[in-house]
């Protein structure tokens, strides 16, 4: 679980929104808001992301598809590892049983 929002979701879009409407700078706008300056930026770069703006940047689907492509990709490896350890501890058990 993350920790909680420091920022309303409302505010956080009315700087969104300010900063690629107006020519203000985005500090000045988050001082308006009362905000960080760098969260606004972080936020204004995901819209221009999501937006097309930003091809440099991933979008927020796409960073959620990332998210769980590595979860999916952390359960199998740890599903490949349970089998390793199985092939292991079924081969010695072969092994011990076969007469010499």
């Amino acid at each position: 679980m993350g920790r909680p929002k420091k920022y309303p979701d409302e505010l956080i879009e009315r700087g969104v929104r300010l900063a690629l409407e107006s020519e203000r700078p985005i500090a000045h706008i988050a001082a308006d808001l009362m905000m960080h300056p760098e969260t606004l930026r972080k936020k204004v770069r995901q819209a221009q992301a999501d937006l097309g703006e930003r091809p440099d940047l991933p979008s927020s689907a796409e960073r959620e598809e990332m998210r769980r492509l590595r979860r999916e990709n952390f359960e199998l490896w740890r599903a490949n590892e349970i089998l390793k350890a199985a092939s292991v501890f079924l081969a010695k058990e072969l092994d011990a049983d076969r007469p010499r």
